[in-house]
């Protein structure tokens, strides 16, 4: 694993969620974060198929602009009654006409599909999120750490906080949605979860333990 000297890093996302989400998890590692939003970088295309292939377009686009490490993510929910979908194209259910995102829209949408295939009870519901962080160099050179948490989808939504599929999704051996609950229990999670409930939160964990114990 190559070693991390530089204490700025570029968050490569325009998610303001997200950043705030990455930012706070890295300032008690002792690093600043500045992201490709306020830097005024392009969002470049997302051609990948999978978490990984698209972490790493976001961070070697972002790491090359700006010459400073530059640390993406790719997440998504995985529905296993939808054959993995909306996986890797999470953000595009969200997307609207004017090019805006609509998040109850988005959640509807995976409500819809479940009933369509005949997934009402919990059993046929179960899912996961899936986080893929990639670490980029301005030389190239990226390093990835995936995180994942299983659950099931829950109709209606519940909670508003969070972001994105939150309120839809309630982690396994949990009774709230990640919309029911604050950021700092979904980083470290309760007994049974290592430390870690989230997989943004997971993902990170790995980076911190593999990334950075040099």
């Amino acid at each position: 694993m190559r070693k991390l000297d530089e204490k700025t890093i570029v968050v490569a996302s325009h998610n303001r969620g997200k950043i705030a989400e990455i930012a706070a998890l890295i300032a008690p590692l002792g690093f600043t974060a500045s992201s490709a939003a306020e830097l005024n970088f392009a969002v470049p295309d997302e051609t990948g198929t999978t978490f990984e292939e698209n972490a790493a377009i976001k961070a070697r686009a972002s790491a090359k602009a700006s010459g400073k490490p530059a640390l993406a993510d790719d997440s998504g929910l995985c529905v296993d009654a939808l054959g993995g979908d909306p996986g890797v194209y999470t953000a595009d259910w969200a997307e609207t006409a004017d090019g805006s995102r609509d998040m109850p829209m988005a959640m509807r949408k995976v409500h819809d599909a479940l009933v369509a295939v005949g997934a009402t009870t919990a059993e046929r519901r179960t899912a996961r999120f899936v986080c893929v962080l990639c670490l980029a160099w301005p030389d190239g050179h990226t390093e990835t750490f995936r995180g994942e948490v299983e659950g099931s989808i829950v109709w209606p939504p519940r909670g508003d906080k969070g972001h994105g599929y939150d309120p839809l999704f309630q982690p396994t051996g949990h009774q709230r949605t990640f919309g029911e609950m604050e950021a700092d229990e979904k980083a470290s999670g309760g007994p049974g979860d290592g430390g870690a409930l989230s997989h943004r939160a997971r993902a990170f964990k790995l980076f911190v333990e593999t990334g950075l114990s040099h």
